[in-house]
């Protein structure tokens, strides 16, 4: 299977809804959910930190994965975004071919 989930977190409603649009209108992400009320507890610069924040659910293929997370970095808020990838072993096929006909339909071809 050629279909992934990407994590994202981000630090305010209104980037996860920015960062969602973006990917979406881009055709990089076939779909993306939005959950609220996630709370990070993290290593960062040599202490323990908690944050809530906004974990995006991302729904594409492999073949977008890098294109996505370079995207991902140039308008994320965060100097180290969360961006990570798992592939898709088993699901509905309808549901993970409709991924792939939904980013099937990019504008420009030559964008892979």
């Amino acid at each position: 299977m050629n279909e992934v989930v990407i994590f994202i977190t981000s630090a305010s409603e209104k980037e996860a809804k920015d960062l969602a649009r973006v990917l979406v209108e881009e055709k990089l992400a076939a779909c993306v959910n939005i959950l609220s009320g996630v709370e990070s507890l993290y290593w960062w610069k040599d202490k323990i930190e908690s944050s809530r924040e906004w974990m995006l659910v991302v729904k594409t293929q492999r073949k977008m994965a890098k294109k996505l997370v370079k995207r991902v970095k140039e308008i994320h808020s965060y100097e180290v975004p969360e961006v990570i990838a798992l592939p898709i072993v088993e699901g509905n096929k309808d549901y993970l071919r409709w991924i792939s006909d939904a980013l099937a339909l990019r504008k420009k071809k030559g964008d892979l």
